[in-house]
This record gives C-alpha cells, structure tokens and sequence, in this order.
C-alpha cells in the first residue's frame, strides 16, 4: 500500500494523544515540561479499515498492540510537545504503511558453484580439527 493512499484516509480523527515528561538527561526543561507524546489509535473501532487490513496490522503488529486493540506510538526525542506529536504521527504513517505493503515473492536461486566449494572446505577444515582433538591422527590427512 502507497502512504498517499493512507493520507486520504484521514486518521487523525482517530488519534488519541497523551503527553508526559520525558526521561533521560535534559535538566530543567525535561523536569517542567510534558514533551513526551503517546499517540493511541483504536484499531477495531475504526471505520477507516477493512476487515482485512485490520486483520493483517493486528498480526504484523501485534508487538506493538495492547489487549484492548489500541496501536501506541511514544516519541519523546525532540524537545517541544508539537514536533513529538508531529513524529508520532509521521510513524504511525510509516509504520501502517509498510505493514500493509505485501513482500514480493521470493525467486528461488541455486547456491554458486564457488559457495558450495567454501562450504566444503569449511567442514573439511572443521573435521580435521575435531580429529586432532582425539589424539591419534596421522599427518598424512
């Protein structure tokens, strides 16, 4: 799926924002202002969404879904509360997007010629190692 085509959804009528204070190093401006932003985003309520599309977020996605459903974006990297929101919104995007894009099908290839010859002087190698380790091994092999 193409991001233009998300953009015309209009999700944003369906996001849900809460802000906190960051963590991390930052002094006085971390400690006074809620510049962390959660975005939340109700999958199964959304009418924006086929059953399918649904379907295949909520199992690519499932790492980043809660029991309830609700997608959650948190970006806590820039300083203002407006440009997290913006980045959290711009994930989101990203994320749906590449969520809904299929992978192409894989083409089966045959290893190379060359390939095979590395693999086999490899567990040559790694034979006449195990063997030393017995003891009597003969220096003729």
């Amino acid at each position: 799926m193409k991001p233009e085509d998300l953009l015309n959804r209009n999700f944003e009528n369906f996001f849900v924002f809460a802000t906190s204070r960051s963590g991390g190093p930052g002094g006085q401006n971390v400690n006074k202002v809620n510049t962390r932003v959660e975005l939340r985003f109700d999958i199964p309520s959304t009418d924006l969404l086929t059953v399918e599309e649904k379907q295949i977020i909520m199992d690519k996605l499932r790492n980043r879904i809660n029991n309830e459903g609700t997608l959650i974006i948190v970006s806590q990297s820039e300083r203002s509360q407006l440009m997290n929101k913006k980045k959290a919104i711009e994930r989101f995007y990203e994320i749906i997007s590449k969520a809904l894009t299929k992978a192409p099908p894989r083409k089966p290839t045959k290893a190379t010629y060359s390939s095979k010859i590395e693999r086999l002087d490899t567990k040559k190698k790694r034979s006449y190692i195990k063997k030393l380790r017995k003891g009597s091994v003969d220096a003729s092999d």
